[in-house]
């Protein structure tokens, strides 16, 4: 995912954690709030595993969401991984995203990532 997409600031975080609204299924949680561009953050906490655990399962989130650059309402999200999402397959992590994505109701109407 390109780096002009990526949530990068603390502050910006702290403002999606106060401000945003989460919906959430077995691997993962998904925060949103409004914003003027389209921005994406990551979040993989310690309980997940160790450095490359944590690596592996945000490249993975990252190339998840990749598809749906195009398709997402501008906004501020941030996608929590929970510990199963470790050992989740990448095909499920799709799917978990996509259904995130259209239970926040963020993608445009004429979506045409699967």
């Amino acid at each position: 995912m390109e780096r002009q997409y990526r949530l990068q600031k603390n502050s910006a975080f702290q403002y999606v954690y106060r401000r945003g609204h989460s919906v959430a299924c077995r691997d993962l949680v998904m925060l949103c709030a409004r914003g003027r561009g389209l921005k994406v953050g990551f979040s993989v906490s310690k309980k997940v595993g160790n450095a490359v655990v944590r690596n592996r399962t945000k490249r993975r989130l990252r190339e998840c969401f990749r598809p749906y650059l195009g398709d997402v309402k501008p906004g501020l999200y941030i996608i929590v991984a929970r510990p199963s999402a470790a050992k989740a397959t990448f095909q499920s992590l799709q799917r978990d995203v996509r259904y995130l994505l259209k239970k926040q109701d963020a993608l445009t109407e004429g979506s045409r990532a699967q």
